[in-house]
């Protein structure tokens, strides 16, 4: 599972890289995170982006009531673009790999 969320940070909050490290460290620390990466983008820096990858939904949803979670990552999150954040994986490909498709969990 894909968990990507957007933000639009003004020019001179200096502080939301560390907002954000707090929030992926917290993240990075429940049972169930895969992996994660902090981004910003090339053509207009004050788009940002973090994204995690989750063994299952059930896993990102209950690292949403972690303490440090909802401490340091859900002040955060409050400030992202309101648009769907989660996604599940339907294909992927490993560098050099075939093509891996799987069907939709979505009933």
């Amino acid at each position: 599972m894909l968990v990507m969320t957007r933000f639009v940070v003004p020019e001179g909050d200096d502080g939301f890289a560390e907002r954000a490290h707090a929030a992926l460290a917290a993240l990075a620390a429940c049972k169930g995170y895969l992996r994660g990466r902090l981004g910003r983008a090339y053509d207009d820096p004050e788009h940002w982006s973090i994204v995690t990858e989750w063994e299952s939904v059930g896993a990102y949803r209950r690292a949403l009531g972690n303490f440090d979670v909802k401490m340091y990552a859900t002040p955060l999150l409050a400030q992202a673009l309101d648009e769907p954040s989660a996604f599940e994986v339907l294909a992927e490909a490993a560098p050099g790999g075939e093509l891996k498709v799987t069907s939709s969990d979505r009933a």
